[in-house]
């Protein structure tokens, strides 16, 4: 899937700015490319084959990834243009390489305009039909609502026939999710025009932005172009102590889907926003209208999400597991301010768990790599960080007598290399950490600092496939030292570096240009190897991991593969049972109620996320969507027996139970399940341990 697409916006928003600005239709003489944009793509070029980690000639086989990616960014549901189109723009496909150089923009502008002509003609033809209302829903036909992969259709008799088929699906996931004819119609008016409304507000910086992201993302997908308006709300948000709902977005197949939730933040206070969830509506205050956000672009709907702190915004969300027609739930959310200590790492004590046979395990989770610079360079002496603030609940947690500590870094996306190469110095003596290999192919180590080895017990690290950055660098580290077990599933795959580039510092004078985010180094672990595409593997493997191959790293398009570099001194530190460690897990969780649950939960959402088609005949839509129901309901109810919780008769059931205060305080909260499993595995470990402590002691 093109990264155009799966670009994401942290929801981390300035109260100054109003919730949604009214933007006038830019009429089409207006989009021509700026003398700055000129300046802007010529920098760009430069800099991106000067210092760009991966050396890739702009060319006539990149200007046909180039051409390909700005179509799939424009037109990704291939729903407007036709192959005739197509074939008609077909010579830009081996001349946007030759334009770019000489910065001349205008086949970008050029094919922009045929795209804002054709979203014109399609929404007037939705409007019509919508308002014929000819349509017969118990004919056998099926709507292809994933066309990502499709061909172009061949002519306008053709996408006549497409959205044809798309409106009767709009019309039967509305009647499904309970709205009455007159509602539906209403929403499909405003669903519809604001296609054309939002493809009109494109100005020309939103044309160039988008063209360039097409050249930069089809190198590799962390170097992006932000645009002056990009950079300014990028200021705002960084400058803001991270104020907003706290989650972070990208689009998906004409949904805005929640790509995860940030540590601290409302959305995951509160519980009820999840990864893989799709923003359907977005409404203000407790009485505000439900807006549809269905084929938004994803910046108009976080203008739509954010607002001043205080404020409430409601969400209508459809929950992954739940199909495009199922139905949806509506969560409020006060914006609010995400403090630091609100991501900061937190300890507790696992123990009368099953399986753990009286042994105390202590759990830190760590959601991000923090550190407060700002308090650093105040001077404050006592400022936070993750490293300091580990090193205080290593003490806490020893003097509470645990047996083993269990390191969660699941959901930790990176943050501070310094802390994740300090971190690691609680959990060894000294050494390397990581090797950092930039564009010219130097090679820097980063090392512990300090020789003191804080805890010296039985550790484990448990990481799943959104363990990214900084959280593989600190797993890969404990891993090849051997200093404790890896479990869970294998991590994201981002190993590699980027740095903000102002590209103003090129030219003369206080024009803004916006900014290059350039991918210029890369990391390898210390026993040479990159945590770049394979990521961590664990040493003991959920079942869960069976479909991470399509998540991360991996998935994404132009990403850098796995490469290595020479190892550095490690010495290894224990020397773990894995076999039998391995085999008792295995043996555990093949008749475990809760991963069972969780094995069902991937391959039903497999099921979903591979289904590109639905029928168009509305008995049959009707008995798909009550068995996809059922699905749900009787999984969810082997989870609450397993939990020891009484079956609910309907999913909407479990909204009227009371909801703990913490997330992870619900019985329902499948976390725990992986989290339980991580401590019997520890606690295997140290009951293995046991007996050689006592046969050296009897030795003394």
């Amino acid at each position: 899937m093109s990264m155009l697409r799966r670009a994401f916006w942290l929801l981390l928003v300035c109260a100054s700015l109003s919730v949604q600005a009214k933007v006038a239709e830019v009429p089409v003489d207006a989009l021509v490319p700026t003398r700055e944009q000129r300046q802007s793509a010529l920098i760009i070029t430069k800099v991106v084959e000067r210092f760009h980690y991966r050396k890739v000639a702009l060319d006539d086989d990149l200007s046909g990834h180039i051409f390909d990616r700005y179509l799939e960014a424009l037109d990704a549901n291939k729903s407007f243009f036709t192959a005739a189109d197509i074939a008609e723009l077909a010579p830009y496909r081996t001349t946007l390489d030759d334009a770019l150089r000489r910065a001349q923009l205008d086949p970008a502008f050029d094919i922009f305009k045929r795209f804002r002509q054709r979203v014109d003609q399609r929404v007037a033809f939705a409007l019509k039909t919508l308002d014929e209302g000819k349509f017969d829903f118990d004919q056998a036909d099926t709507y292809q609502f994933n066309r990502e992969k499709a061909p172009w259709v061949a002519d306008d008799a053709a996408l006549d026939r497409l959205w044809r088929q798309r409106i009767k699906n709009d019309i039967l996931s509305l009647r499904l999710a309970g709205k009455d004819e007159a509602a539906i119609t209403d929403t499909l008016h405003k669903r519809y025009e604001g296609i054309a409304r939002r493809v009109g507000q494109f100005t020309s910086e939103d044309v160039f932005q988008t063209f360039i992201n097409a050249y930069t993302l089809s190198i590799e997908p962390h170097t992006s172009y932000m645009s002056p308006r990009g950079s300014e709300n990028f200021d705002i948000s960084m400058s803001l102590s991270l104020q907003g709902i706290g989650a972070v977005l990208r689009s998906e197949n004409e949904y805005t889907l929640v790509q995860s939730t940030v540590p601290g933040g409302p959305a995951a206070r509160g519980g009820e926003l999840h990864a893989g969830d799709r923003i359907v509506g977005v409404a203000q205050g407790k009485d505000g209208e439900m807006e549809d956000v269905v084929g938004w672009r994803l910046q108009d709907v976080v203008d739509l999400i954010r607002g001043p702190k205080g404020s409430l915004v409601r969400l209508s969300v459809l929950p992954k597991d739940a199909g495009t027609d199922g139905p949806t739930r509506e969560v409020r959310l006060e914006r609010d301010e995400i403090k630091l200590e609100d991501q900061a790492a937190k300890s507790r004590i696992i123990e009368d768990l099953p399986g753990l046979e009286g042994t105390r395990i202590g759990v830190i989770e760590l959601p991000t790599f923090y550190r407060d610079f700002r308090a650093q360079s105040a001077g404050d002496e006592d400022f936070r960080s993750t490293t300091r603030d580990v090193r205080k609940l290593l003490a806490e947690l020893g003097k509470a007598g645990v047996d083993g500590i269990v390191i969660d870094l699941r959901g930790n996306g990176g943050g501070s290399l310094s802390e994740a190469t300090e971190l690691t110095g609680l959990f060894i003596e000294k050494g390397a950490v990581v090797q950092v290999k930039d564009a010219s192919g130097r090679v820097e180590i980063e090392s512990d600092p300090d020789p003191e080895e804080v805890y010296k017990g039985p550790l484990a690290v448990l990481v799943d496939r959104n363990s990214a950055s900084a959280s593989e660098i600190f797993a890969g580290a404990i891993q090849d030292y051997q200093r404790g077990i890896i479990i869970g599933e294998p991590t994201f795959g981002k190993g590699t570096v980027q740095t903000l580039v102002d590209l103003t510092r090129f030219v003369q004078g206080d024009q803004d240009l916006g900014r290059l985010r350039l991918t210029m180094a890369q990391f390898f672990r210390v026993n040479g190897g990159s945590t770049q595409h394979r990521g961590v593997m664990p040493d003991i493997l959920f079942p869960t991991a069976s479909n991470s191959d399509d998540h991360g790293e991996r998935s994404l398009d132009n990403a850098l593969p796995w490469a290595s570099i020479k190892p550095v001194a490690h010495p290894q530190m224990n020397v773990f049972a894995l076999p039998v460690l391995r085999e008792l897990h295995e043996r555990r969780v093949a008749h475990d109620p809760g991963f069972r649950y969780l094995v069902e939960q991937e391959k039903y959402l497999d099921e979903v996320r591979s289904q590109d088609s639905v029928s168009l005949r509305a008995e049959d839509r009707e008995k798909e969507w009550q068995a996809k129901e059922q699905q749900r309901l009787d999984s969810r109810n082997r989870l609450r027996a397993y939990r020891g919780l009484e079956p609910i008769t309907a999913l909407e059931d479990r909204e009227e139970e009371a909801v703990p205060e913490k997330p992870e305080d619900d019985p329902e909260h499948v976390d725990r399940i992986m989290l339980e499993e991580a401590a019997r595995i520890l606690a295997d470990y140290v009951h293995m341990q046991r007996p050689l402590t006592a046969q050296v002691q009897a030795a003394r």
